[in-house]
């Protein structure tokens, strides 16, 4: 079972950079981001080490946000080789993550 990775700014650019990885911008004080998280765990578990999924809180990443024009919490972006390759903005289902996921594997 896959689980989810908390990005700091030390490591960001190290595991987001090889292969493929999903990472939620996220905040403490945002609730729908609140609400999401149980989902991405759901989606780690299920998808397995197909692709990383990662946490980054825009609080403690303010330059990866502006690197990947993040400006809404919460955003989903995909990235491969640590390029975006699908971006999902706002709550989401499992059902729209998985399916975002599988059109780029």
């Amino acid at each position: 079972m896959a689980e989810v990775v908390h990005l700091s700014a030390e490591k960001f650019d190290e595991v987001t950079s090889k292969g493929l990885c999903l990472v939620d911008f996220w905040a403490p004080w945002c609730g729908p981001c609140k609400m999401l998280s149980p989902i991405l765990d759901q989606v780690a578990a299920e998808i397995g080490d197909s692709i990383l999924i990662a946490k980054a809180n825009v609080d403690d990443l303010p330059e990866q946000c502006v690197k990947f024009g993040v400006r809404n919490v919460p955003e989903i972006l995909i990235l491969r080789d640590g390029q975006v390759v699908a971006q999902l903005n706002g709550m989401q289902s499992k059902a729209k993550i998985l399916d975002a996921i599988n059109g780029v594997l």
